[in-house]
């Protein structure tokens, strides 16, 4: 008998995972759990190319991310030594600037002192 609310998640599980529409027909999860059983009891040898072949996708991406960190330390190092010789020059023009205050004020009052 069609469900009145229509399609249940039945409708749209895989073939071998839906429920038997009759109830005296057998269930197709026993054939599953057997073929679980064997596939959960692989060999070693499948088990380690496996775990290789992720653990490689793993160790492939970590090198990657420690090659981009290098980078971007190096970048960061430039950086730090490009701001380090900007300050030095900004610090110099600085000390210029006060010493040519300094022999202007000097020149100004001595000028002011001759005046009066």
């Amino acid at each position: 008998m069609p469900n009145p609310l229509g399609p249940g998640p039945d409708a749209y599980a895989p073939p071998d995972r839906r429920a038997p529409e009759q109830p005296g027909a057998p269930a197709v999860l026993h054939s599953q759990t057997s073929e679980r059983s064997q596939s959960d009891e692989a060999p070693p040898g499948n088990l380690d190319a496996l775990i290789r072949r992720v653990a490689g996708t793993s160790m492939d991406e970590i090198d990657r991310i420690i090659r981009e960190l290098e980078c971007m330390r190096d970048l960061l190092r430039n950086e730090g030594e490009r701001v380090s010789r900007e300050l030095a020059g900004y610090t110099s023009l600085s000390q210029s600037s006060v010493a040519a205050m300094k022999i202007f004020s000097d020149s100004v009052e001595a000028w002011k002192n001759r005046s009066s």
